[in-house]
């Protein structure tokens, strides 16, 4: 694998980290750290030893948003290019989250504006109740939306307009009584919760679980409950004759570990 710019890749025990690499700067991203996100993701999809993803920020935050020195770049852009830029913020989110192995984000310290939307854009989030949060973009007059379906599919839509009109600050409890995160947890607490989410999911068919990514996407995003009869008897019909779907059958028939666990 390549070395990025801004974003490093550690493999460990079939987890994947990704950090976010620009610690001086509270892993502010830019046009870079983009396509490099969008570059690792399309990756990581294919590598047959990372079975779980997460997304963590390296220092002292998760990420404080847009870079300064880019936003001033942008502001000049022609409207052309300015398109271009946004679109390619918007393909990562969607990169994050079309993943189809599990995403964790695990937050600390801030995640500002932009950042909402990749940890927004994980299957779980995890926060340090330290972590200041704020959608901040109203407060310079423009609006949070690259991020906002994804950040709207947690929060919800009113849950989504308190944060996003307000551009207040809040912390990590806040946050997690939006379901902006899943939990909110002392600091020194958080490497080992996330250990715990891993073991489970290192119980879990990584085919299955691939699998029910797609389903949950589909079932919310594109089919009508009629459509969805046939579709979901079909997907269940299918995996249940897939080797994963056989073994762990059989596994748990004869109350044995199925062969991914170890």
């Amino acid at each position: 694998m390549k070395n990025f710019e801004t974003i490093q890749l550690e493999i460990k025990n079939e987890v994947g980290t990704i950090w976010l690499n620009r610690p001086e700067i509270h892993n502010a991203f830019n046009e870079i750290m983009i396509a490099e996100l969008i570059e690792m993701f399309k990756e990581i999809k294919t590598l047959d030893e990372v079975r779980i993803v997460v997304l963590r920020g390296r220092g002292k935050s998760f990420c404080a948003g847009a870079d300064l020195n880019w936003m001033r770049n942008v502001a000049k852009y022609s409207y052309k290019d300015n398109f271009a830029e946004s679109l390619n913020l918007s393909n990562c989110f969607y990169e994050i989250y079309t993943c189809p192995k599990p995403t964790i984000a695990l937050i600390h310290g801030a995640a500002i504006g932009g950042a909402n939307g990749l940890l927004a854009a994980c299957d779980f989030a995890y926060a340090d109740e330290n972590t200041t949060f704020s959608l901040s973009e109203v407060k310079i007059g423009i609006v949070p939306a690259c991020i906002s379906p994804y950040v709207t599919k947690r929060v919800g839509e009113y849950g989504s307009k308190e944060l996003m009109l307000t551009g207040k600050r809040f912390k990590g409890e806040e946050a997690a009584y939006h379901r902006l995160v899943n939990k909110s947890l002392p600091g020194d607490k958080l490497d080992e919760y996330l250990e715990e989410v891993i073991a489970l999911l290192k119980t879990s068919g990584p085919k299955a679980m691939s699998h029910c990514k797609n389903l949950i996407y589909d079932i919310s995003n594109k089919l009508t409950l009629q459509e969805a009869i046939g579709y979901t008897a079909k997907m269940i019909a299918d995996i249940r004759a897939s080797e994963e779907g056989q073994e762990g059958m059989s596994a748990f028939l004869e109350k044995r570990k199925p062969n991914w666990v170890d």
